[in-house]
């Protein structure tokens, strides 16, 4: 009984902690990979002793997660060489193992939906699918679940990831993109079918297109002419003032010399002066040195 007790407590522990999680990511607006994964996980963990070895089920997620789904499935290591894996749009051939080996495995499948964008951004892509992601745990210990993340070594065939909700690009090439954890991008790369991307890894993928410039409207066309004619007066009237100016500071130089020389002449020998064409010139009003003989000889 006081086995069942402690179990029962644990249950709403967990239950109380992830509803506290799932407030947290949404409500801090900061749309956190990283914290999302946190909380499907555990919400797997919460689930998975539920369900039968082999049964894939939906993982339930809170209301404020709508528009996005995770499944999970468990299974043995020996099945899941010789059979693989169907999750829905991912598709996990025979013969793909685990590094490093455990006896059972659990793989976690995530379709974030119309919440896509909000986790994942490539600068210059835009998205026209949702994020797909799966990822493998060691699920020999569901205790331990979520612990320890497995890779997968896939020989031959790769994983393959369908989308068939891709919105339709006009005469623009649809590429498949990875994501790391962080949501940072790993690669972007060239499908090799119409809406399927194929991988030997785990991780989130998804598809875009590069982004087209944005065009501008008329409204705003009118306004930017504009802006340019205004630009183009201001300019024009802006160079005619200097030319003005130039002109102005030149003649005020000029005259400024003028001055200067006639007050220099005022020092030495005084010289009359008379206008010419608005300046004053200075004039010698008689000869200072008579002409006179060397020698009173005459012949």
């Amino acid at each position: 009984m006081g086995s069942n007790g402690g179990s029962v407590w644990l249950f709403i522990l967990v239950v109380f902690f992830s509803s506290s999680l799932s407030s947290v990511v949404n409500c801090s607006g900061d749309y956190d990979p990283i914290a999302l994964d946190a909380l499907i996980r555990l919400y797997v963990k919460q689930t998975l002793p539920m369900h039968r070895t082999g049964t894939l089920y939906s993982v339930p997620l809170p209301s404020n997660f709508s528009g996005m789904n995770a499944s999970a499935i468990r299974l043995r290591s020996g099945r899941f060489w010789g059979k693989g894996a169907n999750l829905g749009f991912v598709t996990i051939p025979p013969r793909v193992r685990t590094a490093p080996y455990v006896k059972r495995i659990a793989v976690v499948y995530q379709n974030l939906g119309n919440l896509s964008s909000k986790y994942y951004q490539i600068p210059g892509y835009t998205l026209v699918a949702p994020v797909i992601g799966f990822k493998a745990y060691n699920a020999s210990n569901i205790i331990s679940f979520g612990d320890q993340e497995l890779a997968f070594k896939v020989t031959p065939d790769p994983i393959s990831i369908h989308f068939p909700g891709a919105a339709e690009a006009q005469n623009r090439t649809l590429q498949c993109v990875k994501f790391g954890n962080n949501g940072s991008v790993e690669y972007v790369g060239n499908m090799t079918q119409p809406n399927v991307c194929t991988t030997k890894e785990t991780g989130q993928y998804s598809l875009v297109i590069v982004s087209s410039p944005p065009t501008a409207s008329p409204e705003k066309k009118g306004r930017l002419w504009r802006w340019w004619v205004i630009r183009f007066a201001i300019g024009f009237i802006g160079l005619v003032s200097l030319i003005l100016v130039g002109v102005l500071v030149v003649k005020l130089v000029r005259r400024w010399r003028i001055r200067k020389m006639e007050k220099e002449s005022e020092k030495g020998v005084a010289f009359e002066t008379f206008w010419i064409k608005g300046n004053t010139m200075p004039s010698a009003s008689m000869i200072r040195t008579q002409p006179g003989l060397e020698h009173d000889y005459i012949p």
